[in-house]
């Protein structure tokens, strides 16, 4: 900023020079410079009131357009959008395919103390003791009374009946937070479908629930997100159909003598799971913890059905007649070298009975002929073996909605030499898990289509599915299926007028110490029904089954899985709306009345 002097030199020299006094000419100077500075001050007085003014109409502009919309409206409750809590605590309800609830919150209350507040911190103690006599009475009694704690969480849930007692205690150091709480109406029901959760950030008025297994776990974020707006995640599971399944695989498991037991109902169209049960179970409304040490799979947290590995034996005869046919070596009635045993190297492999020199591929696998399948899976080859259990799901994870399954890989022979392929063949040296092998078993028996396993509803058919093998072989893959239930090793597996086709799968238990037991098995039936337009595929399987028949101890499939099976297909079929085949009047003899 340029500053003009009041009394410039050369102003005052021309000042004198007239004979004018110089002080006049400050005087002039002076007033000149108040003058601008009044005006500039004035101008800048007046722009302020202008924009002041130009505030104050767009705001109240906005206020009264704000205020017109809201006449206008519908009037509705306000709904609070925040809170004084950060702490998200709402989680959507689960619903089976029906719509019947599965998990849904509870509102309750927590129990928290502050010993400074309290009147009487021993009788306190004492009296809440009373309430809950399963607190540890020790250090309830040392909290209260140590004066070293401020603030301590009592129970995390109480009933409305604990509360009404707390309360009628009058202590001002017992004080109550609210919670929601995670309810699962149907107990055991689905308890390793559900998983379970529990309390993950807490405060004093509110607690977040979190997924800790199962659905649960797998969509926890969407189960919080607000945007679902109260809508119900919504399973592929029919309740009715996993009570039945839970109720004949239970006293199936008891009848049978088995330590564990799994049941997987699946869609052979859509991969739908109707029913999914792993026993031993649990109650997810009380989880138990997890087991430190020990064999993890005798808990009864363990998903028998999704991470169980087990040597499937002759359920998986089925894909090596389906890997033969598809490659143009045989068809359904080429005759199969079955002498046994058959010697490769150091190594025999022997049938369970001798069938002779040969059988047809149908009789190999209606009579499960390990010598024949071993002698199919050797001329198609490993690549191709290989190829068609890859195609079915055998070398992955199972792509469903567990997190069990999804971290449950099943073993394969490290090397696939000429050996692994034979014994590959009829379910030895590979574990997967009954999940697997019901996924499979769909993609066989639903004209070949590959299918994936899912928890969720569908709304139809996947579009775009890939074939796995042609409809014609998997027309023939079913007609060998259900003439091992007419007159091969499931003879014991029809449900009368649902035409059930399946095969067996007697798998001796590896040893943790080397080998195999030899008077411990994994009992598999792999099932189908009807055989003749199917609809669902059944995988039942029994740890360690044994009971007395016909004077013997029994321990086959064939005596063990395969009835208990039969029994849950009469059961279920009716829930899930089948409609038995009912043999035609002219076919049903007459019988003459004694009156």
């Amino acid at each position: 900023m340029t500053r003009t002097p009041l009394r410039p030199l050369a102003s005052v020299i021309d000042a004198r020079a007239k004979g004018e006094n110089p002080n006049h000419i400050e005087a002039r100077a002076r007033a000149k410079r108040n003058q601008d500075m009044m005006v500039k001050q004035r101008r800048r007085a007046e722009n302020r009131l202008l924009m002041l003014g130009i505030s104050f109409l767009v705001g109240f502009g906005a206020i009264g357009v704000r205020m017109g919309t809201l006449a206008a409206s519908e009037p509705a409750e306000p709904e609070a959008i925040a809170s004084s809590s950060n702490i998200l605590n709402q989680r959507a309800d689960i619903v089976d395919r029906n719509g019947t609830v599965l998990a849904t919150n509870l509102t309750t209350q927590s129990l928290y103390a502050q010993p400074p507040l309290m009147v009487d911190p021993i009788k306190a103690a004492e009296d809440v003791l009373k309430i809950f006599p399963d607190l540890d009475a020790k250090k309830i009694k040392k909290d209260f009374t140590s004066g070293k704690r401020k603030f301590l969480w009592v129970k995390r849930k109480i009933s409305p009946e604990q509360r009404q007692a707390v309360h009628d205690l009058g202590e001002p150091g017992l004080l109550f937070g609210p919670r929601e709480m995670r309810l699962y109406p149907n107990g055991r029901l689905a308890a390793h479908i559900l998983g379970g959760a529990s309390f993950g950030k807490e405060g004093v008025k509110a607690a977040e629930l979190v997924g800790i297994a199962g659905i649960e776990k797998f969509y926890d974020t969407k189960l919080r997100d607000p945007a679902m707006n109260g809508a119900a995640l919504e399973l592929s599971i029919d309740l009715t159909a996993q009570a039945t399944t839970r109720r004949v695989l239970n006293g199936g498991m008891k009848l049978m003598n088995a330590k564990g037991a799994s049941a997987v109902l699946m869609d052979v169209h859509t991969g739908e799971i109707i029913s999914l049960v792993s026993l031993p179970d649990f109650d997810p409304n009380n989880r138990p913890r997890p087991a430190i040490k020990g064999d993890p799979s005798l808990s009864p947290l363990f998903n028998r059905a999704s991470q169980g590995l087990y040597e499937l034996g002759s359920t998986f005869k089925i894909f090596a007649a389906a890997t033969h046919i598809e490659k143009g070596l045989a068809n359904k009635d080429t005759m199969m070298n079955t002498q046994t045993p058959l010697r490769i190297g150091k190594f025999k492999i022997r049938d369970f009975h001798n069938y002779g020199k040969e059988l047809s591929l149908t009789d190999v696998i209606v009579k499960s002929s390990n010598v024949g399948t071993a002698r199919m899976a050797i001329e198609a080859g490993a690549d191709a073996q290989q190829q068609m259990l890859s195609d079915l799901g055998f070398f992955e994870p199972v792509p469903v909605e567990l997190g069990s399954a999804s971290q449950t890989r099943p073993i394969l022979p490290k090397y696939w030499t000429d050996i692994s392929t034979m014994t590959v063949s009829y379910g030895h040296g590979i574990a997967a898990t009954p999940l697997h092998l019901a996924t499979a078993y769909s993609t066989i028996t639903n004209g070949g289509y590959k299918v994936t396993p899912t928890l969720v509803k569908q709304p139809g058919v996947r579009p775009n599915r890939s074939s796995v093998i042609s409809p014609k072989t998997s027309a023939l893959m079913r007609d060998m299926l259900r003439q091992v239930v007419t007159r091969g090793t499931a003879s014991l597996g029809e449900a009368e007028g649902y035409e059930v086709a399946g095969k067996t799968g007697t798998a001796d238990k590896p040893n943790p110490q080397g080998g195999y037991y030899k008077d411990r098995v994994i009992a598999t039936f792999a099932a189908v029904f009807p055989a003749s337009d199917p609809k669902y595929v059944l995988v039942l399987s029994l740890d360690e089954p044994s009971v007395q028949a016909h004077g013997e101890q029994r321990r086959t499939a064939g005596w063990t899985a395969v009835p208990v099976a039969a029994e849950l297909i009469s059961r279920v079929a009716p829930v899930l709306d089948l409609r038995p085949i009912v043999a035609p009047t002219d076919q049903i003899p007459y019988i003459k009345s004694k009156n």
